[in-house]
């Protein structure tokens, strides 16, 4: 092994420790709110895209229309969002946030806030915009290689 291998390899392994600790944090985070990462993920996107009937929010998350309808279950039933007849399509159904599910989104962004403040916090800016930029270059080639964000 060559030493940009090693680097690499360095370089990787850290990446791999950061995405274990985060997901971890998120997902003990998200269940003391009863929530999980892919109901998280539709309540995300109803606060961008606002009440929407469940055939947009699969189109949007890039997910089976029979996923979503599962999503909405659960969050139905945990008193997240509301699924009512679609004022004007009567094959439709229109999810909206209730004020639990605003709350939740509103907490997640807050606590979103304050943790990018605690990592990011003490880094000097140069070093900051250079983490940002490598990641940038990360996401690119994950992206050249069909990687793609869900949403």
């Amino acid at each position: 092994m060559d030493a940009h291998d090693t680097a690499f390899a360095a370089a990787l392994d850290r990446l791999l420790l950061l995405t274990v600790l985060l997901n971890d944090d998120m997902e003990r985070e998200l269940r003391k709110m009863g929530l999980t990462p892919s109901r998280t993920s539709l309540l995300w996107m109803l606060r961008r895209l606002g009440p929407a009937p469940q055939k947009a929010l699969a189109e949007a998350m890039h997910i089976a229309p029979r996923t979503v309808t599962g999503l909405v279950d659960g969050l139905v039933a945990t008193g997240f969002v509301t699924r009512e007849a679609h004022p004007e399509d009567r094959r439709a159904f229109l999810v909206t946030c209730t004020a639990k599910g605003t709350a939740a989104i509103e907490k997640l962004e807050a606590d979103q806030r304050e943790f990018g403040r605690q990592l990011f916090g003490r880094m000097p800016a140069e070093r900051l915009d250079g983490l940002v930029a490598g990641l940038d270059d990360v996401l690119a080639t994950l992206h050249g290689l069909g990687l793609r964000s869900p949403y």
